[in-house]
């Protein structure tokens, strides 16, 4: 009798144990998971900052083209009064700086360029400070800007000005991400400068292409 006893006596500490390992055991499964996150709002705030600024990584590009002058006239430079179609190609690198307002950017644009004036070769380096509307992060496709800044010539006519005062008005295509971290762009426009120290001025339009990349 005694030993039915401690018989069941074992038999019901044994069932609470395992009772209450089961309740404490931590819990699995889709509500489990939901309840989980419901109780940590930190997680979401985490993926959705993450997400944002994986966003916003697009707004940090640097494009690099080629461009043509499809038409250009140059007066008073070297002994012609007017020659056409000195302008040739160029190299064109823009890198964006920043944006105002969630309104339009602010870019660094640097460009080598080549001419043929009076049968003789010139080319220079501009430095330009320019603005495009709307903003990068606005991810619209069409933009559209101007820019202006000094141009230093290399390889320049003798008696004419190593100086130039540079300035554009352009349109364009550009296509973020096209390729992982990469896209393109097309743009057209006006090209022109005056030189700074002596008479001559360029007035031309141009058109270029390239690739443009998100860092």
């Amino acid at each position: 009798m005694l030993l039915n006893r401690c018989t069941l006596l074992f038999v019901f500490s044994t069932l609470a144990i395992t009772a209450s390992a089961f309740a404490n055991a931590p819990k699995v499964g889709r509500a489990a998971a939901a309840k989980y996150f419901q109780q940590n709002p930190s997680q979401e705030s985490t993926q959705y900052t993450r997400a944002v600024a994986s966003d916003y990584a697009t707004d940090r590009y640097l494009a690099l083209g080629l461009s043509l002058y499809t038409k250009s006239d140059s007066y008073q430079w070297g002994p012609v009064n007017k020659e056409e179609d000195v302008g040739k190609w160029g190299i064109d690198v823009t890198y964006r700086l920043g944006s105002h307002a969630d309104l339009m950017d602010y870019a660094l644009r640097v460009s080598y360029t080549e001419y043929e004036p009076v049968n003789s070769k010139a080319n220079k380096m501009s430095f330009m400070y320019a603005v495009t509307f709307p903003d990068a992060s606005s991810k619209f496709p069409l933009y559209f800007g101007a820019a202006a800044g000094p141009g230093v010539f290399f390889t320049q006519i003798s008696n004419e000005s190593s100086l130039t005062l540079d300035y554009q008005l352009f349109l364009g295509l550009r296509i973020f991400n096209l390729f992982e971290s990469a896209g393109f762009y097309v743009e057209g426009g006006m090209k022109n400068h005056l030189q700074l120290t002596s008479d001559g001025q360029l007035n031309g339009t141009y058109v270029s292409a390239g690739a443009i990349f998100n860092f």
